[in-house]
């Protein structure tokens, strides 16, 4: 049985928190436990540590994380799935321009899959991979920082 890596990173591609499941666990299913972890630091005279708005693929868009998003005044850039119906009353907006980037995410998640060590998974106890997922972030903040 495989394990997936669900990663949190922010608008510049920076890690902030990721999570471990079993392999048949839908990506979903790690967001609210994610979204709690991290609480982001904010300029005087701004007391939200929150978002203000995320990016996340068609496998997010449900109404569990839509309204988790809405109760923590969150705006969701989640596309609408192929199979979803249209609801009746003001059409909802999408920021097209927010969803571009979300690629920042896809690099993240490229990052971390270029460390060999992760990608193939050989620490064979989870203690010990979460460990080396520890590691890798540390190297990628001392890349951003020097």
């Amino acid at each position: 049985m495989g394990t997936k890596i669900h990663l949190l990173c922010d608008g510049n591609g920076v890690p902030l928190d990721f999570e471990i499941t079993a392999g048949q666990v839908h990506e979903s299913q790690a967001f609210e436990e994610l979204m709690e972890a991290v609480k982001i630091p904010q300029p005087k005279g701004r007391p939200r540590s929150r978002p203000d708005k995320l990016a996340a693929d068609k496998a997010y868009r449900m109404p569990r994380i839509l309204a988790w998003l809405r109760d923590h005044g969150i705006q969701p850039v989640i596309p609408k799935k192929i199979n979803e119906k249209p609801k009746v009353g003001r059409p909802e907006s999408f920021d097209k321009e927010a969803y571009k980037g979300r690629n920042v995410v896809e690099c993240c998640v490229g990052w971390l899959k270029e460390c060999r060590r992760i990608l193939t998974r050989f620490e064979k106890k989870a203690v010990n991979f979460v460990g080396m997922i520890h590691m890798a972030f540390i190297e990628r903040y001392l890349r951003i920082l020097f």
